[in-house]
């Protein structure tokens, strides 16, 4: 997933946001509510005072840091005051707001200081800008989500712990004074029909992402303690993209990737459905630029991690997301491998996703996938690419033999393997050989750095091993153990001939077995691994 930073706006409207704006930290100024009104000369004094900030240069120390803040909390003193005496009279605080803005746009220097965030946050000034997002005035909100920005910015901080200190306690205080409450908050009265409110959307969601990488518990923080979630389902049903919808769904994605809690949490909210509508835009037409193809394979992305829960697996089936998929995959339009991906996702160790699929005849397009009859396109051509299919279509075949173990589904899925004279067993035992070989190089190669004394424990090796294509290899061989024990005379006698043929015997099947049986995790429970591992012990003994 990319997390590069575009900053190419579109001027749409899109008034996703389902609710008002809740102002739960309002700004000190009696209540009222006015937005000021800024006239032509207030902005040309405006633009002025940046260009003067443009061209000062000053050295960051202490003595700086202490500089700015009193001057910031001096000005935030008199925009305070200058509302609360002339809360109907724009023009009598403007000047103030124009200071203000000009403080805020000052302390951005910061970011060029990292090592002066502690004492940022020892001079207490965190709370006072933070309050600032509640600002009756959005465009001094905006600017406080732009030095938010800067500071959190990962450029800004070295790669080793002893630099990410100062970001952590940065980000500490952040969270401690409810920066994820106002950002959200300040995020639900954003307009995307204005450019600069758009381009604040950008820079809140960027925010986000910064905690996020600084803090890693942010990431279900704000979910728990704000309405970010729902604003980010609603932003990616709307059917026009824009830039911020592109990086919503990115964010959702990170949001989702490690966190089972907000997996549960967005299938409770109805979200398994708003990413399946999100991604039907897409089942029989491409994107239209990178920016929108990099938006689609993150939706597919967050269907993929919203798929791990059992409950999701559930929502996804009832929601026809299988008869979608395979829809998806019969357009063969750009989409067509993560189709086969979500599916993969959704039948691993769920026996209805897998009947529903066969029931609404997905095997023939399974199947041509797994022959390799799979679209052409610049995409597809890549080598890598390719590799990635096949694996995740071995893994789906091997998934669907895992949840239907009986009567005429199963039928219908081992005469797969019989029609056209066992081509597909042929095509099986061609994986088999290609991985088979990839294995062995990898072996051989980490054989010999252990010779050159390089230590690498038994673990390491089979981590290596699995990436070096393992993993799809032992699948193969669970396939070949499914087929094996259905005990037809005309399979087994065509895997016996293409083994001999390769100068191989049942024993080299059973040994990549074995090793799998050896290695079965338990993240699953105890319980689990034993019903797995008596599985494939099965199928060793009938080899």
């Amino acid at each position: 997933m990319s997390t590069k930073r575009r900053r190419d706006y579109y001027d749409e409207d899109d008034n996703n946001n389902d609710e008002e704006y809740e102002n739960d930290a309002v700004f000190a100024n009696g209540g009222k509510s006015q937005k000021v009104e800024v006239d032509l000369s207030l902005l040309e004094a405006l633009e002025k005072s940046q260009s003067q900030n443009k061209n000062a240069v000053e050295v960051v120390d202490l003595k700086t840091l202490k500089k700015l803040v009193l001057s910031f909390e001096r000005k935030l003193k008199d925009n305070i005051e200058a509302r609360l005496k002339y809360p109907n009279q724009p023009d009598r605080f403007a000047d103030s707001e124009i200071d203000l803005h000009d403080d805020l746009h000052k302390l951005s220097i910061l970011a060029g200081a990292p090592e002066l965030y502690p004492d940022l946050v020892n001079l207490n000034a965190i709370p006072s800008i933070l309050n600032l997002l509640a600002h009756d005035n959005t465009d001094i909100a905006v600017d406080v989500v732009q030095l938010l920005q800067d500071l959190t910015d990962p450029d800004v901080f070295e790669d080793d712990e002893e630099s990410d200190e100062p970001a952590r306690v940065l980000v500490d205080a952040l969270v401690e004074n409810n920066v994820l409450e106002l950002l959200v908050q300040n995020l639900q009265r954003l307009n995307d029909s204005d450019p600069d409110e758009m381009a604040a959307v950008y820079s809140t969601l960027t925010t986000v992402e910064n905690l996020v990488e600084v803090k890693p518990a942010v990431a279900e923080m704000v979910c728990e303690r704000t309405k970010l979630l729902k604003w980010l389902l609603g932003k990616i049903k709307v059917r026009e993209f824009d830039s911020n919808k592109q990086y919503a769904s990115e964010i959702l994605a990170i949001l989702l990737q490690n966190s089972a809690a907000n997996q549960r949490r967005v299938g409770q909210m109805n979200g398994v459905d708003v990413v399946l509508q999100a991604v039907a835009m897409y089942k029989s037409k491409d994107p239209k630029s990178l920016d929108e193809e990099e938006m689609v394979e993150n939706l597919f992305d967050c269907l993929c991690c919203l798929l791990m829960p059992l409950e999701n697996k559930e929502r996804f089936v009832k929601a026809e997301g299988v008869e979608l998929m395979i829809i998806i995959m019969k357009q063969k339009k750009s989409a067509y491998s993560s189709a086969i991906r979500a599916l993969d996702f959704a039948m691993t160790k769920y026996p209805p996703a897998c009947e529903r699929f066969v029931d609404v005849l997905g095997l023939k397009t399974a199947f041509a996938a797994f022959m390799g009859k799979i679209p052409v396109n610049k995409k597809n051509k890549k080598e890598r690419y390719q590799e990635e299919l096949e694996e995740r279509i071995v893994s789906l075949i091997a998934s669907l033999f895992g949840g239907i173990l009986r009567g005429s589904r199963r039928e219908r899925l081992l005469s797969k393997f019989v029609e056209n004279e066992c081509e597909k067993i042929d095509r099986l035992m061609e994986l088999y050989m290609r991985y088979s070989d990839r294995v062995k190089t990898e072996t051989e190669r980490l054989n010999h750095l252990e010779l050159d004394d390089l230590e690498m424990d038994e673990e390491e090796k089979y981590n290596r091993k699995l990436e070096s294509g393992l993993y799809t290899l032992q699948l193969i061989a669970v396939i070949l153990g499914h087929i094996w024990c259905s005990e037809h005379p005309h399979m087994r006698a065509r895997i016996e001939l293409l083994l001999k043929q390769q100068k191989l015997t049942n024993k080299d099947v059973k040994d990549i077995l074995q090793e799998y049986h050896d290695n079965i995790g338990d993240l699953d429970g105890p319980e689990e691994k034993e019903r797995a591992q008596a599985k494939i012990q099965k199928f060793i003994s009938a080899f």
